[in-house]
């Protein structure tokens, strides 16, 4: 089984955030598989379902983002799932141009205090992560304002077409596995 958590914050003033493209991915892939998102237990949101043939937990912590560890690794402790081989985490990522993605099947928080947050729960940061790029915040700008804003109509539309990039990379890394997944959809984004 594999817990598929998608970062964001609760409530409809942060929905199609940049922060909340955790939440859009896990949206796009309960749309795309027909899971139900809408049971609530663990202080989130999840859903049971199959992707290519396997077991699959979508979740989406509702305790907000810095504090979204808590509900993944009660998750993870209430099905046994292991964070190092059954957890992918979905995250926005500043440092990447908007819909462009990044997969890696470890490493540090990044400055993501999500993440600092998850591998500070979980007890280790050898788990999975896909981050979708979000732009980086204008010079001299807020960067909490810049996470928690909304899109231009254009760079919505770059993102848009990077959650399906996503969902399609969770498809193939489920499918084979993470490395393949790596191999395909980390490139450049002017290989596009």
């Amino acid at each position: 089984m594999i817990v598929i958590a998608g970062l964001g914050n609760p409530g409809k003033e942060y929905e199609h955030t940049r922060h909340n493209v955790g939440f859009d991915l896990i949206d796009v892939l309960a749309e795309r598989y027909q899971i139900g998102v809408n049971e609530s237990k663990f202080q989130g949101l999840y859903g049971k379902g199959i992707i290519e043939g396997e077991k699959v937990i979508l979740v989406k912590p509702l305790t907000y983002m810095n504090l979204s560890g808590i509900c993944i690794q009660e998750v993870l402790h209430y099905f046994k799932c292991d964070p190092k081989t059954d957890l992918i985490v979905i995250s926005d990522d500043i440092s990447l141009p908007e819909g462009m993605i990044r997969i890696r099947k470890k490493g540090s928080a990044g400055g993501h205090n999500g993440l600092k947050n998850i591998i500070a729960q979980v007890g280790t940061d050898e788990f999975a992560r896909i981050r979708i790029g979000v732009g980086d915040k204008p010079k001299n700008g807020d960067l909490v304002n810049h996470v928690l804003g909304h899109f231009t109509k254009e760079a919505r539309a770059q993102v848009e077409q990077g959650l399906e990039n996503a969902a399609d990379a969770i498809a193939l890394a489920v499918r084979e596995n993470m490395d393949a997944a790596m191999n395909q959809f980390n490139k450049k984004k002017s290989d596009d």
